[in-house]
């Protein structure tokens, strides 16, 4: 049986990962790149799409002429609660994300994608290692994203 100080910490891990995890949103929703910066690694990558960006180019996102246009409309990025496991040091979550931009006084769903986020715990806090992002179009590999 764990002891009293393990589980104790377990818990202080858990809510930590949410924090981060939580904090994404409203970060990219009031365009603050350097907010969503700290939250990574300084090793650590965000891959979407096609592409992989390093925590020196995460934060610029919020500057795309796509993202400004969903921030004049109105948007919100929804995270679902995340299902966590952790081994020691490291971590892995698993989400949904939403992105609900507004649009004609109707919020439309923009993109519904499948998340994993790899975390690794540093001298400052747990921090993203990596983000994958995949469209939940359809497709076996944005599905297996949710699989721990």
């Amino acid at each position: 049986m764990k002891s009293l100080e393990e589980r104790l910490q377990a818990l202080e891990d858990r809510a930590s990962i949410v924090e981060i995890l939580a904090s994404y949103g409203p970060l990219a929703d009031t365009a603050d790149g350097a907010g969503i910066s700290e939250l990574w690694d300084g090793a650590g990558t965000y891959t979407f799409d096609s592409t992989t960006l390093e925590r020196s180019e995460i934060g610029a996102l919020v500057e795309l002429d796509s993202h400004r246009e969903f921030i004049r409309a109105g948007c919100a990025h929804f995270l679902g609660s995340p299902t966590i496991r952790i081994a020691g040091d490291s971590a892995t979550a698993v989400s949904h994300s939403v992105v609900l931009v507004h649009r004609d006084g109707v919020w439309i769903a923009e993109r519904v994608s499948a998340n994993r986020w790899e975390l690794v715990r540093t001298e400052n806090g747990w921090k993203v290692a990596n983000r994958t992002n995949r469209l939940l179009a359809g497709a076996e590999e944005a599905r297996a994203l949710l699989k721990h």
